[in-house]
């Protein structure tokens, strides 16, 4: 007479799948070569302020990582079970300052799931879906690029002349931020800058009455 000790023992701490070295490679493969290729599209599409190397090499690991975990799960309920458990402890604390690194995340996540559950064709037609979407959305290069300058003056004379000067060169400039110490103004704008054409900083230096003046991009590059 079967139990129901026996239809639990019989559906789970004996059920597994045959392990193949041969599929498991071919998965780890697959993984590591789409982890490369994420790896450069991260690279060529990144548009934000620091690029980190380590973080897209994460991404590599990250799908190579996923399909094994996969792998080991499919292979062993028990495994399964006990790797969840391991999971459900582990907490991720590091900060995402892009948004489109979560989608990267997702992507070698996704992509190590997908390639552990044996499903290639989907995650190499899957890639190269999101990869086409990537392309078009960031293919529009902008060659003007955000700076903030800063100006150290004697006068109000000296104020109005810079002032004009940056006006005439950007069309649209943003003053972020203006203080007077001893009767001598320092003031801070935000301009975009086309081709890191930086030329007209020795146009500011030349004017009587600026002590100084700074320009610094927001990746923390200076000029001048």
């Amino acid at each position: 007479m079967t139990t129901f000790t026996d239809i639990i023992k019989k559906s789970f701490l004996e059920a597994s799948s045959d392990f193949s070295i041969a599929a498991a490679s071919v998965s780890l493969l697959s993984a590591l070569f789409i982890g490369l290729f994420i790896f450069f599209i991260y690279k060529k599409t990144y548009a934000g302020v620091m690029y980190s190397k380590p973080f897209n090499t994460s991404l590599v690991l990250l799908s190579v990582l996923t399909t094994f975990v996969i792998l080991a799960v499919t292979s062993n309920v028990v495994l399964s079970l006990g790797m969840v458990g391991a999971l459900s402890i582990v907490r991720f604390r590091t900060a995402i300052k892009e948004p489109l690194d979560l989608v990267f995340l997702f992507w070698s996540i996704s992509v190590g799931i997908i390639l552990g559950a044996g499903l290639y064709s989907l995650a190499f037609l899957g890639s190269a879906f999101i990869t086409v979407i990537l392309l078009v959305l960031t293919g529009k290069v902008d060659s003007s690029a955000p700076y903030i300058l800063m100006l150290q003056l004697e006068n109000e004379n000296a104020e109005l002349q810079a002032t004009e000067i940056i006006k005439n060169r950007f069309g649209k400039i943003i003053v972020k931020s203006k203080s007077i110490t001893d009767g001598q103004p320092e003031l801070i704008y935000e301009v975009k800058v086309k081709n890191n054409e930086t030329s007209f900083m020795n146009e500011l230096s030349a004017i009587e009455g600026i002590q100084s003046a700074t320009l610094v991009s927001y990746n923390g590059n200076q000029a001048g």
